[in-house]
């Protein structure tokens, strides 16, 4: 997120807002936020509603067994249309800023 965080001006150049969803409450979202100097929106999806809709649910994969987020990047247009996807099962892997705004670049 610390890559995705640098490269904000080039996200926002493109009309593009940045948006974390995670399980994590408010609260803890915003500490981190504080703590790590991130200026994009995070928003928490306590219930697993949003993750459930988009897939990426995680079953048994958090602390004590609990149902968190798969790592994934989504790129959704202004009309709601899923435009990009990056899926892994591995947290230590996430798309690289530049790819995304490749696939944005691409989708216009």
């Amino acid at each position: 997120m610390r890559s995705f965080q640098k490269h904000l001006s080039e996200f926002e150049s493109r009309g593009v807002h940045l948006a974390a969803i995670s399980v994590d409450s408010s609260e803890v979202s915003a500490r981190q936020c504080r703590k790590m100097g991130y200026t994009f929106t995070f928003l928490s999806d306590h219930d697993r509603d949003v993750i459930r809709r988009y897939d990426v649910l995680h079953r048994g994969a958090g602390p004590k067994g609990e149902d968190i987020a798969r790592p994934a990047e989504f790129y959704i247009d202004a009309g709601g249309m899923v435009r990009w996807v990056n899926l892994t099962e591995n947290i230590a892997v996430r798309a690289r800023p530049e790819e995304a705004l490749r696939a944005i670049d691409a989708s216009e």
